[in-house]
Formats: C-alpha cells, sequence, structure tokens
C-alpha cells in the first residue's frame, strides 16, 4: 500500500514537471524609449547629443553617415522543444539633418518589417590555394637591388 501512493506521487511529479516544461516563457531584447520619453523629443529642436542623454544610446546608428538612432526591442516567445518565435517588434526611428537636428521620429512594429532574402554568392578571391609558408619561400628569388634601395 505504501509504495502504491509513492508510485502515484512519483508520477503525479513527473506529470507536474512535464506540463511546466510546455509553459510558454518569454524573453525581452533590446531598448526602446518609454512612450513619456518619446513624447518629450521635440522635432526641430534637439540634436543627436541631447536625445543620447535624454533617453540613451540607441542600439544602432544609421549605416549611411550616421544620420539616424535606431532603437530596437523584440520580445520572443519559448514554448517547449520549440524554435522561439518572435511575437513583438518595435523599432523608434529617430532621422537627423546634416546638422545633427531632430527631422522625424518614426515608430515601427513587426507587422510593418519584411524579410530580407539574404544572396549566398562567394566573390572569387582569384588566388591560389597556397598557403602563407609557400606564397613567403615562393617569393624568394624574384627581388632586384633597385626594389630595395631608393632610385633618384
Amino acid at each position: 500500500m505504501r509504495l502504491a501512493g509513492m508510485w502515484k506521487s512519483a508520477v503525479a511529479l513527473a506529470a507536474a514537471g512535464l506540463l511546466s516544461a510546455c509553459v510558454a516563457q518569454f524573453r525581452d531584447h533590446g531598448y526602446i524609449p518609454s512612450t513619456q520619453a518619446r513624447a518629450s523629443l521635440a522635432v526641430g529642436q534637439d540634436t543627436m547629443e541631447t536625445i543620447a542623454e535624454r533617453v540613451g544610446t540607441p542600439t544602432t546608428g544609421g549605416v549611411i553617415r550616421g544620420q539616424s538612432y535606431y532603437y530596437v526591442a523584440s520580445r520572443f516567445r519559448h514554448y517547449g522543444l520549440l524554435e522561439p518565435e518572435e511575437v513583438q517588434r518595435q523599432v523608434l526611428v529617430l532621422d537627423f539633418d546634416s546638422a545633427g537636428i531632430l527631422r522625424n521620429i518614426e515608430l515601427l512594429a513587426l507587422e510593418d518589417g519584411r524579410v530580407v532574402e539574404l544572396e549566398r554568392r562567394v566573390t572569387d578571391d582569384n588566388l591560389s590555394d597556397v598557403s602563407f609558408l609557400a606564397q613567403l619561400v615562393g617569393g624568394i628569388g624574384r627581388f632586384e637591388a633597385s626594389d630595395f634601395v631608393g632610385s633618384e
């Protein structure tokens, strides 16, 4: 009788462990300023420096000439053994003019994104597969004294 009670307890504990493993868990990544902080930004008045001081540095800067700040925050759902799924994303884009003054504020969501297809092509370097040591030894005897002595 006592063994049966222990067996039932073990089965109940195992079932509880299995069920808890299937509960969705959420992880947040990145940073985006709060609604109040975003409301305090003034187009035409704030600069890159004042924004960095007030709301923090961005997740990443613009690729071309650094004329934009991008604040990115994402939420991922982990469910059991399945691959994590991004369920929420917000991107705050702050555009600046050439003088570094804020000219536009845009808030984007996951629904505004688009999939970018990557090219898997490899550029040929036109070099034979020769090791560094082979290239070094192969260069012996190809030098002339005029290569080392400046000609005037």
